[in-house]
């Protein structure tokens, strides 16, 4: 009995591999390759066309000591990470606390606010050149209309990065539904309770509402972080790749793009990922520390 089960363990278990080896060959081949090849490749000087030369270090001594506009993408990148990630933390969760409101219709509002998130980064990019031109665009003609003075919006260095996050806080429909789910599932007894302690609305947004949201507030957080510093597809429709004006909008994903396949230095666009990869490792597991202090899960065991 006890040889035949384990005939039979052996069987279930070869089938299951047969079954999922699909899958594991795909995420030996396009995962797990070309991140140990990009590691190599950051090393060399890699243009496709030749076979990899082995240089070292050199390929991150030239980004640091050499290549001004990768500390101009890298700066651009944490204006943006640093206004952005909060910014769009506030509205989503400003905006969820009025779609959470018992209104008659709150269903048609919920879906106007979410339809942004799904429009496509391109098609929602050529929306906002057009309504950021400085010529003949809407938002310049509503400034004439308050008799405000007109601004240069994308072609102005000044204002191309708040233009840049200004269009990302236009697609932040899915964090409000994130936030809509996290304050849903807050238990009503707790504003009672607040209540019968004379808790004014205020109060009770801050000592209740806030902090049961908290490990929404930490995931939406940890992800707008991660793509802030990912963020490429606008600046890219925007500024036809160029990075302008004056490189105002020369992200760090853009310059990586430019060097892999404007460049053909793949050497160096790996050694860029992988500098974005510890940048990103290192503020995200600082993220990760500092949620013991401010993250409340209701009282499960961490």
């Amino acid at each position: 009995m006890r040889g035949r089960m384990t005939t039979q363990t052996r069987h279930n278990t070869l089938y299951g591999l047969i079954f999922v080896s699909p899958w594991l060959l795909g995420l030996l081949v396009f995962v797990i390759y070309p991140i140990l090849a990009s590691v190599f490749f950051s090393f060399t000087d890699y243009s496709i066309i030749k076979p990899p030369a082995w240089i070292g270090l050199e390929n991150y001594r030239y980004l640091f000591v050499e290549d001004k506009l990768f500390l101009v993408s890298l700066s651009n990148t944490l204006y943006y990470a640093a206004i952005f990630v909060p910014l769009g933390t506030v509205v989503c969760v400003g905006l969820a606390l009025i779609l959470n409101m018992k209104v008659k219709g709150m269903a048609f509002y919920r879906m106007v606010f979410y339809l942004p998130s799904i429009v496509p980064a391109i098609a929602g990019s050529m929306l906002w050149l057009w309504l950021l031109n400085p010529q003949y665009g809407l938002a310049n003609e509503l400034l004439r209309l308050l008799h405000l003075p007109r601004l240069g919006w994308l072609s102005d260095p000044r204002w191309a990065k708040p233009s840049l996050i200004l269009m990302s806080l236009w697609g932040v429909g899915g964090g409000i539904v994130i936030f809509l789910a996290g304050l849903q599932d807050i238990p009503e007894h707790l504003y009672e309770a607040a209540e019968l302690d004379g808790a004014s609305s205020f109060r009770k947004l801050i000592h209740v509402t806030l902090p049961m949201l908290t490990p929404s507030i930490f995931f939406s957080l940890v992800m707008d972080l991660i793509g802030a510093f990912q963020y490429f597809t606008a600046a890219y429709v925007v500024s036809g790749g160029s990075g302008g004006p004056m490189d105002s909008t020369l992200f760090y994903a853009l310059l990586l793009y430019r060097n892999a396949f404007s460049y053909f230095k793949m050497g160096r666009a790996s050694a860029m990922a992988w500098i974005l990869f510890l940048i990103v490792f290192v503020l995200t597991y600082l993220l990760f520390r500092s949620s013991d202090r401010w993250v409340y899960y209701g009282g499960a065991e961490r």
